[in-house]
Order: structure tokens, then sequence, then C-alpha cells
């Protein structure tokens, strides 16, 4: 064979592999850290598309946009030959124009790094909230082989008092309401037509007559009077009794201030025994059931507990860790023991503390769940309350991340990310229990967990925890403390608990796990905690923390509880991330 010949061949040997490994390269699309910063105040990548993989918890989280943010950028390339092709569709084109990009509509993705952009325009008509959806479908090598994308966002739309409504544009039936009080403030005072002139006319011949039906109730009722004069005294009560009724019942024609959909009961106070609109509608929950019924069966001897080692102490609560004994034979001195965690409270409790501590300890009773911690036995005769727990050596959760830090002098081994993942794991499977059983628990957070030294994991309720750990619980000048920074939005306006707003805090334990405990929203005031979320911000990626996990975190804290995801859908997301971390790491 000549030199020509084997060097050709060379070539063409060095073409196929280049075109083999082109083949096998990977497509992105993503936003970068300044855009996602600029429009959503986290500083972080985030993905759509990395390395072929298709983000869905990325694409599918319901983004809030800000009025003063009118485009969103994007970046893509791949290294093979991809098709695109673009749609855009805006659920209220009165109020936002269908968005639209500086690219064509269908194309090739680039082979370099390119930006492209999404422009959204407000039509400023009316100021609300307006969904839209932009719609990606990727092709590579054939029709057959179609990946779409649906990205689901929303823009917060400013009214422009500049603008006029146009008549003649046609209005959706939704906005019709809001383009009539458009119209009263625009329309001038200064002109009286022929038809206001005419009900003017019928109002005051309609007030003339009522005024002389009135005219004649009193010469009737005065003439009642002259002729009886017993009933002078009744009418009297009457007439009092009358008055006071006025003045104790609402006035039913008093408009109140609607405020996101519901009546703002402000200003009125509704008669005893009724609840409020507001409150009605979103009684998700009932409460619960009389815990007293409960102890009957669960009570036992205090001589059966021994008190050893106190593990955590507040201004009235205490935890011990403790022994149990398994036989009621007193004169059995062979009876086993059991090692068990007491919670109770100090002599200077009061009777209220009491009844708290027995009640919230009753609200996993009866639960039978290898990450479920339910309360096994009470001790209710001479002196304070105390509930039994099944111990755990390491432990509260939030207290062994805290210990756990890699730092001066530490002794703790400091936990992996694989580990992290694994106890995230163990509270969904918690978590999807309680939903089996229509459990919310309404306060899921690290300081409601405890693990034992083979980092196995249980839920528990929460019990103490606002004496335990007072700077997690916050008033909001309604006398009562509440997990503010861990609940969900509806949670903090609405009062609303669910399996949804489980998640919610569900997402804020996990950016606790990857912190090591760290306070969330740290140096946001509680009272700023419902506008804030409601704007759209969340917390930002923390320092070492995994993509994907920080993705799973974000689609927790979607607005909308809808959108958020089930527990059995995270408890697959978080095996899978937690098998490729086993094949990695």
């Amino acid at each position: 064979m000549e030199a020509k010949d084997r060097w050709k061949i060379r070539l063409e040997l060095w073409l196929t592999l280049l075109f083999c490994a082109r083949i096998s390269a990977h497509m992105n699309l993503y936003m970068t850290k300044a855009e996602v910063a600029r429009v959503m105040g986290w500083e972080a990548e985030l993905y759509f598309i990395r390395d072929d993989h298709v983000q869905h918890s990325a694409t599918r989280y319901d983004m809030a946009i800000k009025s003063n943010i009118n485009s969103l950028y994007f970046n893509w390339v791949t290294e093979r030959q991809v098709f695109y092709s673009m749609s855009f569709k805006s659920d209220n084109t009165w109020m936002m124009s269908h968005p639209g990009t500086n690219i064509s509509m269908d194309g090739e993705v680039p082979r370099t790094e390119k930006t492209f952009a999404v422009t959204l325009h407000c039509t400023g008509k009316q100021g609300r909230e307006v969904g839209f959806t932009m719609q990606v479908n990727l092709t590579l090598f054939s029709a057959k082989n179609i990946t779409s994308l649906n990205f689901r966002r929303r823009k917060m739309c400013e009214r422009d008092s500049s603008i006029p409504v146009d008549l003649r544009t046609p209005v959706p039936e939704d906005q019709a309401a809001d383009v009539d009080v458009i119209l009263a403030e625009k329309q001038p005072d200064t002109t009286v037509t022929s038809t206001s002139v005419f009900y003017i006319s019928v109002g005051v011949v309609c007030g003339v007559i009522l005024l002389l039906v009135m005219l004649v109730a009193v010469v009737h009722v005065r003439s009642v009077k002259n002729s009886d004069p017993v009933s002078e005294t009744s009418s009297s009560r009457s007439a009092s009794k009358s008055t006071a009724s006025k003045k104790s019942s609402p006035n039913s024609y008093t408009k109140a201030p609607v405020v996101n959909g519901h009546i703002n009961s402000n200003g009125v106070k509704p008669p005893n025994g009724y609840v409020g609109l507001h409150h009605q509608i979103y009684t998700a929950i009932p409460e619960t059931p009389d815990y007293t019924e409960k102890l009957h069966t669960i009570t036992i001897d205090r001589s059966r507990v021994t008190i050893e080692e106190l593990l955590l102490e507040g201004t009235f609560g205490r935890v011990y860790h403790g022994k149990l004994l398994m036989s009621v034979d007193d004169e059995d001195e062979t009876a086993s023991e059991k090692d068990v965690l007491v919670k109770t409270v100090s002599d200077q409790s009061s009777e209220t503390q009491e009844k708290l501590l027995l009640k919230e300890s009753c609200h996993l009773h009866g639960l039978s769940h290898r990450n479920i911690l339910s309360i096994l036995h009470v001790c209710l005769e001479d002196g304070k309350p105390m509930s039994i727990f099944a111990y755990m050596v390491l432990g509260n959760l939030k207290m062994f991340l805290r210990n756990g830090r890699v730092g001066p002098g530490d002794t703790h081994q400091s936990i992996s990310t694989k580990d992290l993942v694994q106890l995230a794991i163990q509270i969904s499977h918690g978590m999807m229990y309680l939903g089996k059983r229509k459990v919310v628990h309404r306060d899921l957070a690290t300081r409601n967990c405890v693990i034992d030294e083979d980092y196995n994991l249980k839920i528990t309720d929460n019990a103490l925890s606002r004496d335990l750990f007072p700077s997690d619980y916050h008033c909001l000048g309604d006398n009562e403390n509440r997990p503010v920074k861990w609940m969900a939005i509806e949670s903090l306006l609405d009062r609303k608990f669910t399996a949804a707003s489980d998640v919610w805090a569900f997402g804020i334990l996990i950016w606790e796990l990857v912190t090591l405990g760290q306070t969330p929203y740290a140096d946001l005031d509680p009272f700023e905690m419902a506008s804030y979320l409601k704007s759209g911000y969340r917390m930002p990626q923390p320092q070492n923390c995994p993509d994907e996990l920080f993705s799973l975190m974000a689609c927790c804290w979607a607005l909308l509880p809808t959108d958020r995801p089930k527990f059995t859908q995270l408890c697959a997301a978080l095996t899978d991330f937690h098998r490729a971390l086993g094949i990695y790491i």
C-alpha cells in the first residue's frame, strides 16, 4: 500500500472519530448567574438542560417576574445538530401581549454559546399578574425525536394612567368590571346627560313618596298612643330595644375592603357565633381531637421511669435521657430496662404549658412507621407531666448538624452530601406515610427530627420546640408563636395548612441540611416574610450545594400549592440523585 493511501485512511479514521466525539457531545440551556440574580435574586446558574439532561424541576418552576423586568435572557449551545421551534402565549393579551424573541422562531441551536432574549410587553391597561407560557421544541436527527420544554412564568404588570381605555377594543369578560372602574374614574362630572336627569327625577319622586308614608305612620302611632295610655310603656321599651339592636348589629350595606380576592374584616366586627368569610374558606384542617381521650391508653406509673442525663433545656421545657422499666412487677429485679427520651416541664411552668406539652405530644399518637417517632407513654400523677418517647442516640437533628460543622477543635466527623440526601429521603418516606394517614405536620424542620448512630431518622412532633428553639418562632401580633420562616405563603396569609404547605417546609428543611443547621432568611424581618415571598423572592443557592438539590428546593417553594411536587415525586428525585452520588463519589 502506498504512503498516500495509508495517509488517506488515517485521515478518514481521524474524521470518523472526530464525528463520533461530536455526536456524544452535550447541549446546555440555562440562565447565567447574573441573569438569575437580576430576575430572582439568587446567586446561582439555573439550568433547564444540562449535558443533554432536561432539568424538569427547573422548567416547571413557576417563576414570578417583577414589573420592572421586561426581558429574560437565556444562554444555549450544542455540539451537534439540533433544530428548534418556539411558541409563546399570554393568558391575557388585553393586559400583556404575547411574548416575543430577538431570534427566529425556528432554526438550529448554535454550535457556539449564544444569548437570546424573550421580551415581555405589558399594555399598561391594568395592573395585575399575568401568566404566560414559553414552549421550546428540540428536534434531534429526525422529526420523531422531539423534546418539548414548557416554561410557565408569571409577569406583574402595572397600570399606566396615561393610556386611555379604548371602548372599541374588545375586552375579556373577566376584565369588564375593572374597565368599568377605570372609566368611572376618568369620566368627567361636569356634564349631565339626559339619562342622568331622568334617574335624578325618579329618585326625587320616590323620596317624596317615602316622606309622605313616614308622616302618615307617625300620625298613626301618635293616635294609638293617645287612645291607649298603657301602650306608652311597651312602646318605649320596644323603641329602646330597637335602638340597641341597631347599635349592636353590623351595617349589612357596608362594603368591606377586598384584598387578594378575600373580604377583609377590618372595620366591621361580625356578630358573635359567626366566623369571618376570610377564615372560613381556608379552614382546611380540622382541630386536633381532644388529646385527653388518647392519654388513657398510654398512661403509666411514674415509678417505672428513671430520669438521667439532661439533653435540652429551655425556659420551662426539659428533655432528658431516661430509663423505662419494661415490667410492672417491682419485685422482679431482673426486669429489663429500655432507653427512652423524656419531655417534661419545670416546677415553674404554668398549667397552660403543661396542657400544651401533652396536646402537642399526642399529635402523632397511634402512628407506626420507621421514620415517625410517636409517643409511647405519659406520666400524669405526682407532679409535672412527662411524655415518653423512644431514645435516639445522636438526638436532635438540628443540634447534631450544628455540632457536626467542621471547625477549630471540632471532634465530630463532617457529614457527607450523600448522607444528607439519605436523611432527606427518610424524611420524605415519613411524610408520605403521614399523607396516607391524612395527617398534616405543620411544623416540619430539623429541630423536629431525631437520629441515631446509624443515621436512622425519625420525624417528631413539635412539643416544647417553641421553648427549646425560641429564635425559630415569631409572634406576628396575634399572640401566637409560629415558625414563620418555615411556613408557606398560604399558611402565613390565610392559616391554610395542607400537604402542600408541608412540602414548602420540606424545601426549607433540605436547605437546613445543606447549610448544617443554619437559620433560613436570617436577616429578614418576620413581619416582611409574607410580602417578600409573595413578590417572588426566595433564598439563594447555598455554597457547595449541588444544582440538582437546589432545583428540588426551588420546586418546593412555588407560589401556588398546586404547582409544588408531591412527596412521592420528591422521594423519587432524591433517590435518583442519591444513586448518582453513589456512582460518582
